[in-house]
């Protein structure tokens, strides 16, 4: 497990220290991609990710820290990773920190040398233009099956 530091906020891949309460209620509640979506499901993709990162204020083995951001992954860490539930609080936002969490996360952690990463946004292309994301080449080669 890793962790970095920087201006008293840490970002840590120790699962231990997550707070599925703020996850949940940021998924469930704010976001567009999950909203609604129950404690239970949160817990299980949580479980079944490869690796998770947890964005905290100070020190996240503490007993009153406090999550305010986090970043999940599905991946093999040599050639494929989906990127998931990427977020910020709102109160948190503007100081830098999804770019440092996103930095951290393609260059230092265990999936900078993955192969191919891909994500889905419908207003962030600019932040994660920054880190390498394009759109798709060839979005006619890729299929998906949904589930309402």
């Amino acid at each position: 497990m890793a962790s970095w530091e920087k201006d008293g906020f840490t970002i840590s891949t120790e699962r231990q220290y997550l707070d599925i309460k703020v996850i949940h209620h940021f998924l469930s509640a704010d976001s567009y991609w999950a909203r609604g979506i129950t404690m239970e499901k949160v817990m299980k993709s949580i479980e079944k990710s490869s690796i998770c990162f947890g964005m905290y204020e100070g020190d996240p083995s503490k007993e009153d820290r406090k999550q305010i951001g986090f970043v999940r992954a599905v991946t093999d860490f040599v050639r494929f990773a989906w990127i998931m539930d990427v977020f910020v609080l709102p109160e948190y936002r503007g100081r830098g920190l999804s770019k440092w969490m996103m930095e951290t996360m393609v260059t230092q952690s265990e999936l900078r040398d993955v192969r191919k990463m891909m994500l889905c946004t419908y207003d962030a292309h600019g932040l994660y233009e920054q880190y390498g994301f394009q759109t798709l080449e060839d979005p006619e080669i890729f299929m998906q099956r949904k589930i309402e």
